[in-house]
């Protein structure tokens, strides 16, 4: 009997793909049965980026899978309530050096509240979020001032905007540098051109590309599965699919301003401790919007999380 310890490269539903990482040497496994019992809080109770011991009779094929019988310790996770009405969570992936969150301005148009749950929890659970602001090709030779305005609200709150086109080539050797022997997740709306972004980062690498609906200017489905990839320079990428929404889990309304570096960094300013930042005077997150310092966007996005705190959590 065989044991030992690898990394999740892909999850399709209760299958599961393995490898010993940093070697790529992929095989099949399953949940051994009281695993399933044990860990069935979430919709996936093993994630892409999960490190998990395993048992093996022989050589894992197909039909003779290994056996996970444990997850380590995660060392940081993004995880996200998938519909409104759903009690249950899922883990989107785990033990990530960076998350890439991929927007475009306006093919598909760009949700702020989605981009701005997902970055609280980024901030939530650790993991570093960089924005990836891709088909800057549409706008030929002069940015717009909305691509500007965009920087100017997540550059000011504390976050790295990298502008790319996968179709031009602008911006990915800084984003092939920032991937460089790290493990990256690339995550954001249906339609913003993930996979596409993965191709021209690794030119042998070629995960489905979809197409835009004219109808709804919304992406349709390409990805279905978590996967992890092999950079050829150094390093892995997990394609997620293209999410159109995203609830908050495991945080209480109270503590939502924190996950906001820009009114994490005036809050001690506050008249009152603690202060929700919505009604109280004396309060230095609202003089902050008030002065420009903190974006108007990002403090609606903040008020909409404490409403939807039914709703989503």
């Amino acid at each position: 009997m065989k044991k030992g310890t690898a990394t999740v490269v892909k999850n399709s539903g209760s299958h599961y793909i393995l490898s010993e990482l940093p070697e790529w040497n992929l095989f099949p496994a399953v949940l051994k049965g009281r695993m399933r019992l044990n860990l069935s809080g979430t919709t996936n109770p093993v994630a892409v980026g999960d490190r998990v011991d395993y048992e093996l009779d022989g050589e894992a094929t197909e039909e003779h899978p290994a056996l996970i019988t444990g997850v380590q310790d995660r060392r940081n996770y993004v995880i996200r309530r998938s519909t409104n009405l759903s009690r249950r969570s899922h883990v989107i992936a785990a033990n990530l050096d960076q998350a890439l969150i991929a927007v475009t301005l306006y093919f598909p148009e760009i949700k702020l509240p989605f981009l701005d749950r997902l970055l609280v929890t980024c901030e939530v659970y650790g993991v570093p979020a960089v924005i990836v602001l891709n088909k800057m090709d549409m706008y030929g030779s002069e940015v717009p001032e909305e691509v500007e305005a965009f920087k100017r609200i997540y550059e000011g709150a504390g976050y790295r905007v990298l502008c790319t086109s996968a179709r031009t080539g602008d911006g990915i050797d800084e984003l092939r540098e920032l991937c460089r022997g790290r493990l990256s997740l690339l995550s954001g709306e249906s339609g913003v051109g993930k996979s596409s972004l993965i191709h021209a980062v690794d030119s042998g690498l070629n995960p489905k590309v979809g197409l835009i609906s004219d109808a709804h200017l919304q992406g349709r489905h390409t990805t279905s599965l978590y996967e992890m990839y092999p950079l050829a320079h150094g390093g892995y990428m997990i394609d997620s699919p293209g999410l159109r929404g995203f609830g908050l889990v495991d945080l209480e309304k109270e503590e939502i301003a924190k996950y906001f570096p820009e009114m994490l960094r005036v809050s001690d300013d506050c008249r009152f401790v603690p202060c929700t930042h919505t009604h109280e005077p004396g309060c230095a997150v609202k003089q902050g919007v008030e002065a420009g310092t903190i974006s108007a966007e990002r403090y609606s996005s903040y008020l909409g999380m404490l409403e939807e705190d039914g709703k989503f959590r």
